[in-house]
């Protein structure tokens, strides 16, 4: 499966506040379907508590014909990896990660912001040229 255009940046985002990239790509097959998220990682908080496990699915939202489709798109994805990783890894959040001029953008739209609560979706947002996460939203 062909990655992300933007792949490496949320990679070296992660990274940079201390990820430690597990799987690259995340491989899942669960009832017969085989799948793949684009990252996982984890994270320990501290010595005495439990690792935090993430999965990030990366959309760079390029197309200028179709925010749209790509969004409906990267939605389909991410219930269907979520729900997934309840059969393979509970414990792992699934998180979409989003550029920030999108997430400032169309994802300010009535319609984008309700399907995002209603879908109770994790969002990652990240700044392309500084390769960093800016905001997590949960």
């Amino acid at each position: 499966m062909a990655r992300d255009t933007f792949h490496n940046v949320v990679r070296t985002a992660l990274l940079k506040e201390q990820w430690k990239i597990t799987h690259d790509p995340l491989d899942l097959k669960v009832g017969g379907v085989d799948m793949e998220i684009d990252l996982g990682a984890e994270r320990i908080i501290a010595a005495e508590r439990q690792g935090q496990k993430i999965a990030v699915e990366i959309k760079s939202f390029l197309s200028q014909a179709s925010a749209i489709s790509e969004f409906h798109r990267a939605l389909g994805q991410f219930i269907n990896y979520r729900t997934a990783l309840e059969f393979y890894e509970p414990d792992r959040v699934l998180y979409l990660a989003v550029p920030d001029l999108t997430f400032n953008s169309f994802f300010q739209l009535d319609f984008p912001k309700r399907v995002v609560k209603n879908n109770t979706l994790k969002l990652l947002i990240y700044d392309v040229s500084a390769q960093e996460i800016v905001q997590w939203i949960n």
